[in-house]
């Protein structure tokens, strides 16, 4: 599985359970003048958004042997640190299913 497809699947499973989710890229683009503009926070996670109930929502992936660079590590630990939940995916969403435990849509529970 490549990063996009597991990425992908993850949005698609934090969207099933009623979280709040987006793709987040970071990178540089040249404008039509040939200018670099920048966009994103470096090191901010693969996907951001808010769980069912507000808490704040970080989730990077990663597949094979991709490691966590320093960046994206302080990042989620400022995740951490600020109250929210930080999460490492590896290789598969089984690893995000396990780590949320289960779940179902906030509107399930009326």
């Amino acid at each position: 599985m490549s990063e996009t497809a597991l990425v992908k699947a993850c949005l698609e499973y934090l969207r099933l359970i009623g979280c709040f989710v987006w793709r987040n890229n970071t990178g540089m683009l040249y404008n039509k003048a040939g200018r670099p503009v920048a966009f994103g926070k470096v090191g901010s996670s693969d996907i951001l958004g808010m769980l069912p109930g507000g808490r704040f929502l970080a989730v990077e992936c990663k597949v094979g042997r991709g490691q966590v660079t320093k960046l994206q590590r302080a990042f989620l630990d400022e995740v951490r640190v600020m109250g929210g939940l930080a999460i490492v995916v590896r290789d598969s969403v089984d690893s995000l299913v396990d780590r949320l435990g289960p779940r179902r849509r906030e509107s399930e529970h009326a």
